[in-house]
């Protein structure tokens, strides 16, 4: 759909994979009557709906509001002039930055802090705020890309994974503070193909490969690296169920719809769990949780992960419907 040069919008995001399917109903929304510009992470083009475009968030008319005003910065004022609209949660207590990009949009831009002043509510909830709607905000959702449907059945026929139960598990996160043990994954991986007689697929991230946090697991899954988003949420909606942390893998794999069991721990799950109809949040509720970064990072014993036994998971996972019907 075409639009009016003047009704395009502009999204400047900083955050990561969590942070952005958050953010999905936002532009979802927005993109119903304009077209999108949204300065993010390039890898978010792969998951990004219809009508938003994606623009690296370190291209010059985002670097150029740190810099005092000079002739150099036409482009960026040709840029944003040409926006109704200015959504930008990148750099709020930057002062340079707030009074550039207010004057080079005309005063149309609204900045936001990426954390809000109250955190209590969920993050999803805050951004939606951000527009003003009276609405309660919806559930994230991805449309994931038709090349990469075709690339997940072909994944699907060489790992003979057609007519088999199969549960993917993601193990890894942004902070390892947020992780469930490897060996209790393992043990899970263990039981349900033992119960079912299915296959586990293995998620991994460059941050787990780097930290060789996989290798634990290779043995007992089938292992995907190297995937695109796009692909990763293929593998996802494929699946019968997922087990991940508190991750930015579980929110992409609530918002494909798939059955989704996140596990948390320091961090809160009323701010940041997956939403959608078929997820379910296991947290221990301890005293001590959630946490501060800093906490997370120095505690001695993390009781509520190391804690949180596999049999208490399998329990969960055994009565899911997608795996009662697997194992009658």
């Amino acid at each position: 759909m075409e639009h009016d040069v003047r009704s395009n919008i502009c999204v400047i995001f900083p955050g990561a994979l969590g942070d952005f399917i958050c953010l999905l109903p936002v532009l979802q929304t927005l993109a119903r009557t304009a077209r999108v510009d949204l300065f993010a992470r390039n890898e978010f083009a792969d998951l990004t709906p219809e009508g938003v475009v994606v623009r690296s968030i370190e291209t010059s008319p985002i670097t150029a509001l740190f810099r005092a005003e000079s002739n150099e910065d036409e482009e960026a004022q040709l840029s944003f002039r040409s926006y109704a609209a200015v959504y930008s949660w990148f750099a709020s207590g930057n002062q340079e930055f707030t009074k550039r990009l207010q004057a080079l949009s005309g005063g149309v831009a609204g900045v936001f802090p990426f954390r809000p002043a109250r955190p209590e509510g969920h993050r999803s909830d805050y951004y939606w705020s951000c527009l003003n709607c009276a609405d309660d905000s919806p559930e994230p959702h991805v449309t994931i890309r038709p090349e990469a449907l075709r690339w997940c059945e072909d994944f699907w026929t060489k790992h003979a994974l057609h007519r088999r139960a199969v549960l993917t598990i993601a193990p890894g996160s942004g902070a390892r503070e947020k992780n469930w043990p490897g060996q209790f994954f393992r043990a899970v991986s263990q039981w349900w193909r033992e119960i079912t007689g299915g296959l586990v697929l293995l998620l991994i991230g460059p941050v787990e490969q780097e930290r060789g946090e996989d290798q634990l697991l290779r043995s007992d899954c089938i292992a995907a690296s190297g995937l695109s988003l796009s692909q990763a949420a293929a593998l996802l909606r494929r699946s019968d169920v997922y087990l991940g942390n508190d991750s930015g893998m579980s929110h992409l794999a609530a918002a494909t719809g798939v059955r989704t069991v996140a596990l948390f721990g320091p961090s809160d799950p009323r701010q940041w769990a997956p939403r959608g109809k078929k997820v379910i949040v296991l947290w221990r509720h301890l005293d001590c949780s959630p946490c501060h970064d800093a906490t997370m990072k120095a505690c001695p014993h993390r009781a509520c992960l190391t804690e949180f036994l596999p049999g208490e998971i399998i329990a969960t996972l055994a009565h899911l419907p997608e795996v009662v019907t697997l194992t009658r």
